[in-house]
């Protein structure tokens, strides 16, 4: 497996502890979830009806702000994986450094790749795929930008997977007419990555060939559940942001305190400087919680926010020591 967060087995084979003692901040995901509720058992004994995913993918449009079609998958890595087989060409540039399940998927399928610095140099592609906002270090661009660049490449593909708190860089109402994609992760912002659960928003035709790649029932019944039920439930969303806007600033003051620059991030994670990141993280991991740390830049270390109050006292009590 490629590096990611959410490796919380190899931080129990170097520290110990049960996976429930670990405070788990290498991921961006919210660790105060939607509340599930009950789940009628009908969900798990039958296959899910066309009608349900229909329902779910109107829950989707009225969530992400937009009439374009959408489709419904088991997670938006499963949307990237099928991506090399509805979208033509060889030449894939991605504005980097980013999530790397992108470069490795179109490799694999022999597109020749290139991870370029900045948004122009994505012009002339075949596929141009940008992150909006990036993980990690939350770099974003805006709707005007993005929407320039669409005629300059064959399909621009933009992962919006940490853009729930900030729906105004979204391209999500632009998704419908041709060469844009828009992927959506419902795990992230919702707390609930277990569930398998995000969407692609997009034009007619390639909706229609992701339908097919992914097959039929691509999602659960749960997810289609407890999916259109959060989606629908703005209060729950918009107290959220706000809280999570609220969080990150609490959590920027405490990596001051301890001498790290913030780099960026987004409302679900942050990412900061460090002088010798291995070491903050073995440090955090004596407290048992766990964060992000990057090959390719001994410097930067990722946390996403923690959760209940209790969270946030473990994380001041690990940063003291």
């Amino acid at each position: 497996m490629r590096e990611h967060g959410g490796n919380l087995d190899l931080a129990q084979q170097r520290f110990g502890g049960r996976a429930e003692d670990w405070i788990d901040l290498s991921t961006g995901i919210n660790r105060l979830p939607y509340p599930v509720g009950e789940i009628s058992p009908y969900y798990w004994r039958s296959l899910p009806l066309r009608f349900q995913v229909e329902t779910l993918h109107q829950a989707a449009q009225e969530a992400y702000r937009t009439s374009a079609p959408v489709v419904a998958m088991a997670g938006a890595q499963a949307a990237i994986q099928r991506l090399p087989f509805v979208i033509r060409g060889k030449r894939a540039r991605i504005l980097g450094p980013t999530y790397n399940e992108y470069a490795s998927v179109f490799s694999a399928r022999e597109w020749e790749v290139e991870e370029v610095g900045e948004l122009d140099a994505l012009a002339g592609a075949d596929v141009a795929i940008v992150v909006n906002p990036n993980n990690p270090d939350g770099r974003s661009h805006t709707r005007k930008d993005l929407l320039a660049l669409l005629p300059r490449v064959g399909r621009l593909v933009v992962d919006e997977s940490f853009a729930d708190a900030v729906p105004e860089l979204s391209l999500a109402s632009d998704a419908g007419q041709p060469g844009l994609l828009i992927l959506r992760s419902f795990g992230k912002f919702y707390g609930l990555a277990g569930l398998r659960l995000g969407f692609v928003i997009g034009h007619t035709l390639d909706i229609i060939e992701l339908d097919l790649e992914a097959g039929p029932w691509a999602v659960s019944g749960a997810a289609i559940s407890i999916g259109g039920r959060a989606l629908r439930d703005e209060a729950w969303a918009k107290a959220t942001s706000a809280r999570l806007v609220r969080d990150c600033v609490r959590l920027d003051a405490m990596a001051q305190s301890q001498g790290w620059r913030l780099v960026g991030g987004a409302p679900l994670f942050r990412l900061y400087e460090t002088p010798d990141a291995l070491a903050a993280q073995e440090k955090l991991a004596r407290g048992q919680i766990w964060s992000r740390v990057f090959a390719q830049n001994p410097t930067w270390l990722r946390l996403g926010l923690p959760g209940p109050e209790t969270e946030w006292e473990r994380l001041a009590e690990a940063l003291a020591r």
